[in-house]
């Protein structure tokens, strides 16, 4: 038997599989600093701490690799995602703690623990990239310890992961301008596995980033190819996209509740396909309906029903867009895309901020887009980001 965290009964089931509960690099740094302090005043070697993360989970955590020097002393804990496909699953998150003279208790990072260089996130400029609700789980591991041991001076508790710098290029952290390694994140303490919200959260938090540096309109695309049509293609700054994933709704409701005046959206026919059928997530696993759509969408230009036939049968929207060209249907078919696209974005905000999307495929290039686009270039190629 391994040994146990106290997260044996938590787990939820997606396609008919037990998904198990981790938790998060927060609740590691946490408990890391109520070890090494606990060590540190009480002189006790300690095998395992118990942390109460925020989702009110008691956790059971080991405690690895302790060294004592002086005064000061260090251990990790290693950081078990559950089921959850996380890049940090299994890195050791440390902990040090050292004596100092007053009596504040002062937490920073170390190596492996990014640094914040751009306004516009929790953390100033200059700082380690410790999230507030990690950073106030480690200040409170910390004053348990003191208290329990009546300690009254300073303490400085130093967060490092050895291997964050290497992780730190696999996730968002470089487009956030967090330097160095990884972020000590989690709101709850603990990892839900598949859990959509750490996606849209990462979005919000570029997005609020955008937003604090004066940009009122956005500029957004779904993935790669998105991106690279961007940079390859559009005299628009490249550096200020945002990438959406799948959650095109979800962007929308964010920049509305930001004050954001507007949003163009640079999307492959395979993602924004949907879009012009009323899908806001373009996940498969969502909804797909591209082939319908574009059949639809086909008919309403004139498209006879051997095409239809032929568009509902292909396997891919690529196969499909050379299917309209071979009928000479293609450009009148955009048409009627875009122009559903542009309805159902301005659906989605009530038509409280521009929207607008330019659609292309690596066959063909640009596509069409829709109504407001010219107006969204406008505004984000002059760089005034006027009203």
């Amino acid at each position: 038997m391994g040994h146990k965290t106290g997260l044996e009964d938590c787990y939820v089931i997606r396609n008919q599989k037990k998904m198990r509960f981790g938790y998060t690099t927060g609740s590691c740094a946490a408990a890391a600093c109520k070890g090494a302090v606990s060590m540190l005043l009480g002189g006790e070697m300690l095998k395992e701490v118990e942390l109460m993360t925020p989702k009110g989970i008691l956790l059971h955590l080991e405690l690895l690799d302790i060294e004592k020097d002086g005064d000061s002393v260090s251990c990790a804990v290693r950081k078990d995602a559950g089921d959850d496909p996380d890049t940090t699953n299994g890195i050791l998150v440390y902990a040090k703690a050292e004596k100092t003279k007053g009596n504040d208790i002062v937490v920073d990072g170390g190596i492996g623990v990014g640094r914040v260089t751009r306004p516009g996130l929790s953390q100033k400029v200059g700082e380690a990239a410790i999230n507030p609700v990690p950073k106030a789980m480690i200040l409170r591991s910390a004053r348990e310890a003191t208290e329990r041991f009546e300690y009254e001076g300073g303490l400085k508790i130093t967060i490092s992961v050895p291997e964050g710098t290497e992780i730190a290029k696999k996730t968002f952290n470089p487009r956030l301008g967090i330097v160095g390694g990884i972020s000590i994140l989690g709101t709850s303490g603990i990892v839900e596995p598949m859990s959509e919200k750490a996606l849209v959260e990462s979005i919000r938090v570029e997005m609020k980033q955008h937003v604090a540096q004066g940009e009122k309109y956005l500029l957004v695309t779904p993935g790669n190819y998105g991106a690279d049509y961007l940079r390859e293609h559009m005299d628009l700054p490249f550096e200020k996209n945002i990438k959406c994933s799948n959650y095109v709704g979800e962007t929308i409701d964010m920049a509305i509740d930001m004050g954001v005046k507007g949003i163009l959206f640079v999307s492959h026919i395979g993602k924004f396909v949907k879009v012009a059928g009323g899908i806001m997530n373009t996940h498969s696993h969502s909804a797909d309906s591209r082939m319908e759509i574009l059949c639809a969408n086909a008919i309403r230009a004139g498209a006879d029903l051997n095409c239809a036939r032929e568009i509902l049968d292909a396997g891919t929207t690529d196969e499909a867009l050379d299917i309209l060209q071979g009928n000479e249907i293609l450009v009148p078919t955009m048409k009627k895309i875009t122009e559903k696209i542009q309805f159902y974005l301005n659906h989605r905000s009530y038509e409280q901020i521009l929207l607008g999307a330019v659609i292309f495929n690596n066959t063909y290039g640009y596509l069409g887009q829709t109504q407001d686009a010219e107006e969204l270039i406008r505004r984000l190629s002059d760089g005034s980001q006027r009203e």
